[in-house]
């Protein structure tokens, strides 16, 4: 009987530890993995709805803007461009 008491008051530590390590160690890889989310060469930039099932998406990937319209049949390409740069007003 004291064995057995020794064994659980040795490996119940143990086994805490073992858990709340690889707790820690599924956040730290979690947070890098979001990281890496930030890295994708396609990007949603902007969607408006056209009516019910309808809609507009400009996505960016590698330097282009493509014109998607969605539907509930599928993705149609509408038009291709190279995105625009930001327009500058001068100061009066």
């Amino acid at each position: 009987m004291l064995w057995y008491v020794a064994k659980l008051l040795l490996l119940l530590p143990l086994l805490a530890g073992l858990i709340w390590g690889s707790l820690w160690l599924a956040k730290k890889t979690q947070g890098v993995a979001v990281a890496r989310a930030g890295e994708k060469s396609a990007r949603l930039k902007e969607t408006t709805m056209l009516g019910p099932g309808m809609r507009l998406a400009v996505i960016e990937f590698h330097g282009r803007e493509i014109l998607v319209g969605a539907s509930k049949h599928g993705l149609v390409r509408l038009a291709e461009a190279d995105p625009a740069r930001p327009v500058v007003e001068p100061n009066p």
